[in-house]
C-alpha cells in the first residue's frame, strides 16, 4: 500500500497544510519553527508503530491562539471533531489481490483508500467497493446445491441470504458460509468488513524517529525485559532492542548462558555480524569494531544497572586500540546507529511501515549526510516509504528536486496581519511561493551541485582567475583547429580568484578524490605557497605547474606566454580608447620579469582618461573575441610554447 498524498489541519502551528503528494522519498525543507515536526507528529498519529502514542489531544496539539473556541464551538454543536490528517492511499497489486481472492477482482471500484483521524481519535476510511458483485463472487465460489445457489444469486441483502440458509439443510458449506455471512453482517457492510479484515494489517504504520530515539549503549536486562513485558519501554530502549535482535541474541540466553565460551563466542560473533551489517554505511571512521559484553552488576556502575546482570554495547577503534561505549560516541555517531539498528531490526520483520524522520542527519557532518542520502537510496527506497524533515543543504538530493515540499510559516517571517488562508504551516510545491529563508536548503544544494559538475570534474585543472581560462581555452581550440595539441577535453578549467584561494581549493576538492592539478602565476614571493602544494602532500610536485616553466623569465603570468609585441597590440586595441598613445616596448622598463607589472608600472606614470583602471581580464576577452583577426599575427613562438604547456598537462591525465 502507497501513500500518495496528505493534508494536515488544525494542528499546532498548522491551520490548513494544504493538500501534498508523497513519493517513494520525500524531503520536507523549511527553516527552524517552521512546523515540519507538526507535520510528521499529525501524519504519525494516524497509524503509528507504537500504538501508546496515538492519541490527538485538544489540550496539547490544537492550536493554542483558538482552543478555547474550538471547545465552545464542539461543546455547543456547532461543529464536529475537527479531522487532524486526512491522507489517500494507493492499494498495490498484492492489496488488491488479498481483496479479489475473497471477493472476486470486480468487487474493488476503485484503488484508492483514503484515512482520516481527527481529536475523537476515530480513524475513518473510505473504499469504493460493488458490495453486488462482492456477494455474486461469494456466492459463485461456494459448494451448494444449485437450487440454493440459484435462490442465493436472487437475493439483494445479506438479510435475504441468511434467511435462505436458515431454511436449508445444516451441511458443513452451508454452516461455513453462514458464519462467514454473519460476520460482514456483524461490520455493517461488506466495506467495512474489507476495510477491518483485509487492508487493515496491510496498511503501513508509521514509524516516527528523531532525537530522542538513542540508545545509552548499555542497560540492566533484567529491567528491560521488564519493561518490555509491560509495554513501557523507554525511547532509548527500541534501537537497543533492535541492535540486541539484529545481532541474533536472546535477552534469556544472556542470563542464563549454560557455559562461558559459548556467551563469549556468541557476542564476539554478534558483533563482528553488526560491524559488517553498520559500519559500511559509516564513512567517517572505518576502523570500528562493534563488541558487545555482558557482566554482572556492580555497585558503581550507572543508575538502574546496580543489580542483576547488565549489557555493554562498546565500539572498538582499531586504529587507535582503544574501547568506548556505544552511548558516549559523537552525537552524530549514535543518531545513526540508533536508526540503523531499529530500522534494520524493522525491515527484517518484514512490517509495512513508513518512516517519518524528523531533522535527519542533524548531528552529521556533510559528508555523513551525504552517505545517509546513499543510504536511503540503497536500502529503504523500493522497500518502504520515507518522509523526512532538514534545513541542511547537504539532505537535499540535488538531482531529484521533485523530492523537495518547501515548509513555510509566513507568521515568524512578519509582522504584518496575514489573511486567515495564509497563516499557519503551509506545505509549497511551487517554489515561487516560497520566501528566502524557505528557499535556503534548495539553494545551497543546487549551487554545490552546479559547482560540482559546471566547474569540478573527475581531471579538473585548477587556474587562478578568469583570464586564464579564457586564455587557455582560446589557444587551445586555435591549436586543435590547426592540427596541434590543444588542452585534452577531460579537463575542466577551474579559476578560483586569485593565488591565495588555490591551496584552500584544491584541499577542498583534493579530498573528493579527484585528478587535480594546478596551473598558476609564478613570483619569487609565492614560491613557499606553491612549494606548500606538494610539501603538505596536497598534490604530487609534478601536478604543480607555473606559466614559468615554459618561458625563459624568472616569473611569468599566463601573459608571459605571449611576445611583447603581440600583447602590446591586444592591450592597446581593447584599451585605445583610454590611452593617451599606444603603449610601445621601448616605453617599458625591461628589469621588470613579468609583462603586466611592466605596463601597470608605465600606467601609473602614464595613467588612462577619465579614471579607466587596466584590468588584464579585458585584453584576454578582446583575443578571444577577435581572434580570427589576430590569428595570423601571433608568433610561432607562442603556439609552440602554449602547445608545450598542454602536452605537459595532458600528461598529467
Amino acid at each position: 500500500m502507497i501513500l500518495k498524498k496528505a493534508h494536515i489541519k488544525e494542528f499546532r502551528s498548522i491551520t490548513d497544510s494544504n493538500e501534498f503528494e508523497i513519493g517513494d522519498i520525500t524531503c520536507l525543507v523549511g527553516k527552524n519553527e517552521s512546523g515540519k515536526t507538526a507535520l510528521l507528529q499529525a501524519l504519525y498519529r494516524l497509524n503509528p508503530y507504537l500504538n501508546a502514542q496515538e492519541a490527538f489531544d485538544v489540550t496539547d496539539d490544537y492550536p493554542r491562539r483558538d482552543v478555547e473556541d474550538y471547545r465552545v464551538a464542539v461543546e455547543n454543536g456547532q461543529r464536529d471533531a475537527a479531522i487532524v490528517a486526512e491522507t489517500i492511499f494507493e492499494l498495490d497489486d498484492a492489496d488488491a489481490e488479498a481483496v479479489s481472492r475473497v471477493f472476486g477482482e470486480s468487487a474493488l471500484r476503485s484503488r484508492t483508500l483514503t484515512l482520516s483521524k481527527g481529536y475523537d481519535n476515530t480513524r475513518y476510511f473510505g473504499i469504493t467497493i460493488d458490495g453486488s458483485a462482492a456477494l455474486s463472487y461469494v456466492v459463485q465460489q461456494g459448494k451448494f446445491p444449485v437450487d440454493i445457489k440459484s435462490q442465493l444469486a436472487n437475493c439483494k441483502s445479506i438479510e435475504e441470504m441468511l434467511s435462505v440458509l436458515g431454511g436449508v439443510e445444516q451441511i458443513a458449506s452451508v454452516v461455513s458460509f453462514s458464519a462467514f455471512l454473519q460476520g460482514v453482517k456483524a461490520e455493517k457492510s461488506i466495506n467495512e468488513y474489507i476495510y477491518k479484515n483485509i487492508l487493515v494489517p496491510r496498511i503501513p504504520k508509521f514509524l516516527y524517529f528523531d532525537e530522542y530515539y538513542q540508545m545509552k549503549g548499555c542497560a540492566n536486562i533484567e529491567a528491560l525485559k521488564t519493561r518490555q513485558a509491560q509495554g513501557s519501554l523507554e525511547y532509548s530502549d527500541y534501537p537497543l532492542i533492535g541492535l540486541i535482535n539484529l545481532a541474533r541474541l536472546h535477552l534469556d540466553e544472556l542470563l542464563n548462558p549454560t557455559r562461558t565460551r559459548e556467551l563469549k563466542n556468541k557476542l564476539e560473533g554478534a558483533g563482528n555480524y553488526l560491524t559488517k551489517k553498520i559500519i559500511k554505511y559509516w564513512s567517517q571512521n572505518r576502523y570500528l569494531q562493534l563488541q558487545f559484553d555482558v557482566r554482572p552488576a556492580r555497585q558503581e556502575d550507572p543508575i538502574g544497572m546496580h543489580t542483576g546482570t547488565n549489557i555493554w554495547g562498546d565500539v572498538y577503534d582499531t586504529k587507535h586500540q582503544v574501547t568506548t561505549e556505544m552511548g558516549t560516541r559523537s552525537r552524530g555517531f549514535i543518531w545513526f546507529f540508533s536508526f540503523l539498528a531499529w530500522y534494520f531490526d524493522i525491515k527484517r520483520s518484514k512490517d509495512p511501515i513508513i518512516l517519518l524522520l524528523d531533522e535527519t542527519g542533524l548531528f552529521l557532518h556533510a559528508k555523513a549526510q551525504a552517505d545517509l542520502l546513499q543510504y536511503f537510496e540503497a536500502e529503504i527506497k523500493g522497500t518502504h516509504q520515507l518522509i523526512y524533515t532538514t534545513h541542511s543543504p547537504f539532505m537535499v538530493d540535488p538531482t531529484r528536486f521533485d523530492r523537495v515540499r518547501i515548509v513555510q510559516d509566513l507568521s515568524i517571517e512578519t509582522d504584518e496581519a496575514l489573511p486567515p488562508e495564509k497563516e499557519g504551516t503551509k506545505v509549497l510545491v511551487d517554489v515561487l511561493e516560497a520566501t528566502g529563508d524557505s528557499l535556503f536548503p534548495l539553494q545551497g544544494a543546487l549551487g554545490y551541485e552546479i559547482y560540482q559538475t559546471l566547474f569540478i570534474g573527475p581531471n579538473t585543472l585548477i587556474v587562478e582567475g578568469s583570464s586564464d581560462l579564457l586564455y587557455l581555452q582560446t589557444m587551445s581550440a586555435f591549436l586543435q583547429k590547426n592540427g596541434r595539441t590543444g588542452l585534452h577535453p577531460n579537463w575542466t578549467i577551474t579559476p578560483v580568484g586569485g593565488a591565495d584561494k588555490v591551496p584552500t581549493f584544491v584541499a577542498l576538492i583534493g579530498a573528493q578524490k579527484l585528478n587535480v592539478a594546478v596551473l598558476i602565476d609564478y613570483q619569487k614571493k609565492d614560491s613557499q605557497t606553491i612549494a606548500n602544494l606538494y610539501k603538505k602532500k596536497l598534490l604530487d610536485k609534478k601536478k604543480v605547474i607555473t606559466f614559468a616553466e615554459f618561458v625563459t623569465a624568472e616569473e611569468a603570468d599566463i601573459e608571459d606566454l605571449f611576445d611583447m609585441d603581440f600583447y602590446l597590440k591586444i592591450v592597446n586595441a581593447e584599451f585605445s580608447m583610454a590611452l593617451s598613445k599606444p603603449i610601445n616596448k621601448a616605453d617599458l622598463n625591461n628589469q621588470i620579469p613579468r609583462m603586466l607589472i611592466r605596463i601597470e608600472k608605465y600606467l601609473e606614470s602614464n595613467p588612462l582618461k577619465e579614471g579607466a583602471v587596466f584590468n588584464h581580464y579585458r585584453p584576454a576577452r578582446y583575443f578571444m573575441e577577435h581572434l580570427s583577426d589576430l590569428e595570423t599575427d601571433i608568433p610561432a613562438g607562442v603556439l609552440e610554447r602554449f602547445e608545450q604547456m598542454f602536452s605537459h598537462v595532458n600528461a598529467l591525465l
